[in-house]
C-alpha cells in the first residue's frame, strides 16, 4: 500500500534529484568552452557511471542485463538510447548557443513529454487535480518561450527534442524491474558515455584538458550519477509521471546557480513561472486515486519494505520497515487502496468509472 509517509519519502527523494540534476546545466555551461560537446556529453554519464560504482559494489545479487529478462533489457536499451546518447547530446548543442538559465527552465518540456506519453502510450491515470497540475507546468513553460535569453529557434528545437528522448526514458526507467536502480544507472551511464566520448573524440580530434575531463566526470557523478539514481527510485516508487512534477522543480536549482554563478539576469518572468510551478506542486501532493483492482500474480526485483498489502513475505532478522532488495514473487488478489502508478499499479481504468474516487 502507497501510505502517505512513503509518498513523502519518494517526493524528498525526488527533490534531492532535481536539486543534483539542475546543477549540472550551469556546470555544463561552464565546461563547453574546454570540451568538445559530444565528448562533454560522454565525460558527464561517464562520470555517472563512476559515481554510482561504489554502491553497485555493495549490492547483493547484482545480474547482468542480458540475463535479467528481454523486457529489462529491451526497456535498459531504450533508456541507454534516447537518455542517454540523444538527449545530452541534444541538450548540450542547445546549451552552447542559449543561456544556461534559459535552457535550465526550457527543459520543463521533458515533464510535459513524460505527461503527453504517460497519458496515451504507458498506462498512467491522472486525477483531476493531477492534470490540473500538468496544465499549470505546461503554462510555465509556454510563458517562459518569449523570454530573453533563449537564443531563437534552434536551441528550443534541440532541447524540446532532448526532453521527448528523456520523456520515453522517464518510462522506460520507471518500468524497469529486473535490475536495481544503481545497476541501471551504472549501465547506462557506461555504455552511453563511452559511446559519445569515443564519437566526439573522433570528430574532434581531442578530448580536452585533463583538468577539464576530471571537473567533467565529477560534475557527472554528481548531476547525472547521484541524480539518476534517485530518480529512477522516485519514478518506481510513484511512477514516471508524478516524478517528473516533483523532478520540474531542476530547472529552478539550474537558473538559481545560473544567476548566482555564471552572473545570468533573473527575469519578472521566471519568477511569475516559479509560482506557477509551486501551485502545480502542491495541487499534485493533495491527489488521490483509488478503486477496486486486480493484481496478476508476477516475480521481480526492486526495493520495498514490507506492508500489509503487496510485500507480506517475511526474512528472519529483517524488520518490516527495513528497505531491501531481492527477487519476490507476488499473488494474484483484488483490492481497493489509494496507489499510484508504481511497478505494482500498472492495470487499466475503463472499467473502474463507478468505483473510482479521484480528488
Amino acid at each position: 500500500m502507497q501510505t502517505k509517509h512513503h509518498t513523502s519519502t519518494f517526493v524528498i527523494t525526488g527533490l534531492a534529484s532535481a536539486c543534483l540534476f539542475g546543477a549540472a546545466t550551469p556546470a555544463s555551461k561552464a565546461l563547453l568552452g574546454g570540451v568538445p560537446v559530444q565528448a562533454l556529453a560522454g565525460l558527464l554519464y561517464l562520470g555517472a557511471a563512476l559515481g554510482v560504482l561504489p554502491i553497485i559494489l555493495k549490492e547483493p545479487n547484482l545480474k547482468w542485463p542480458w540475463r535479467a529478462g528481454r523486457k529489462t533489457f529491451f526497456l535498459l536499451s531504450g533508456a541507454v538510447v534516447l537518455g542517454g546518447i540523444l538527449g545530452p547530446l541534444l541538450l548540450l548543442l542547445g546549451l552552447r548557443v542559449a543561456h544556461a538559465g534559459s535552457v535550465s527552465l526550457w527543459l520543463n518540456l521533458e515533464f510535459v513529454a513524460t505527461v503527453i506519453l504517460g497519458h496515451f502510450l504507458f498506462r498512467e491515470q491522472l486525477s483531476r487535480r493531477g492534470w490540473l497540475a500538468a496544465g499549470g507546468t505546461l503554462m510555465a513553460a509556454l510563458l517562459l518561450a518569449g523570454d530573453k535569453g533563449g537564443g531563437g529557434f534552434l536551441p528550443i528545437f534541440l532541447i524540446s527534442l532532448g526532453c521527448l528522448c528523456w520523456g520515453f526514458d522517464n518510462h522506460f526507467t520507471a518500468l524497469i524491474d529486473g535490475i536495481s536502480p544503481t545497476e541501471t544507472t551504472l549501465w547506462k551511464g557506461l555504455v552511453a558515455g563511452v559511446f559519445n566520448l569515443i564519437a566526439g573524440g573522433a570528430m574532434a580530434g581531442s578530448i580536452g584538458q585533463p583538468v577539464v575531463i576530471l571537473a567533467a566526470l565529477l560534475v557527472g557523478a554528481v548531476s547525472y550519477g547521484f541524480s539518476i539514481t534517485l530518480y529512477v527510485m522516485t519514478a518506481q516508487g510513484i511512477g514516471a509521471t508524478r516524478s517528473q512534477m516533483v523532478f520540474s522543480t531542476a530547472p529552478f536549482f539550474g537558473l538559481l546557480l545560473s544567476v548566482t554563478v555564471l552572473g545570468e539576469t533573473f527575469t519578472v518572468m521566471q519568477a511569475m513561472a516559479a509560482v506557477m510551478i509551486v501551485v502545480a506542486l502542491m495541487l499534485l501532493f493533495t491527489e488521490k486515486h483509488t478503486h477496486i483492482h486486480r493484481h496478476n500474480s508476477i516475480a521481480h526485483q526492486h526495493r520495498h519494505a514490507h506492508d500489509e498489502v503487496h510485500h507480506n513475505h517475511t526474512h528472519d532478522g529483517l524488520q518490516p520497515d527495513t528497505n531491501h532488495l531481492h527477487w519476490h514473487e507476488h499473488n494474484s488478489q483484488e483490492h481497493a487502496h489509494d496507489h499510484l502508478p508504481d511497478l505494482h499499479h500498472r492495470h487499466g481504468h475503463e472499467n473502474h468509472d463507478n468505483k473510482t474516487s479521484e480528488e
